[in-house]
């Protein structure tokens, strides 16, 4: 069994920075970073392989958000700079128990959740 637990997100104005981390109890696998805004589907925003050396990002936070995992700490990292208004969301951390390369941006591929964390950007 996975247990995915991730920190709290927060608020923050347009153009700052927060960082969002989730601690996981499996560590061979690739891990994910996805949101969902009210009224929309869930969407893959970065993943990354099990050990650390490829990353996988969404179009639309390419330069400004970065995954990140310290396997001796058993956790993710988001870094997510630059925020817009449009990044807010309930984020959530996700681990494909079936893959630890080539990761997928789908949530179809991904069998643990963590609880997801709220992020508001406000303009």
């Amino acid at each position: 069994q996975v247990q995915l637990v991730e920190s709290v997100g927060g608020s923050v104005q347009a153009g700052g920075s927060l960082r969002l981390s989730c601690r996981y109890t499996y560590s061979i696998t690739c891990m994910g970073w996805f949101r969902q805004a009210p009224g929309k589907e869930r969407g893959g925003v970065a993943a990354i392989s099990a050990g650390g050396g490829s990353t996988y990002y969404a179009d639309s936070v390419k330069g400004r958000f970065t995954i990140s995992r310290d396997n001796a700490k058993n956790t993710i990292y988001l870094q997510m700079n630059s925020l817009k208004p449009e990044d807010t969301a309930m984020y959530y951390c996700a681990a494909d128990t079936y893959r630890s390369t080539r990761c997928s941006l789908a949530g179809t591929s991904y069998n643990y959740w963590g609880q997801g964390t709220q992020v508001t950007v406000s303009s």
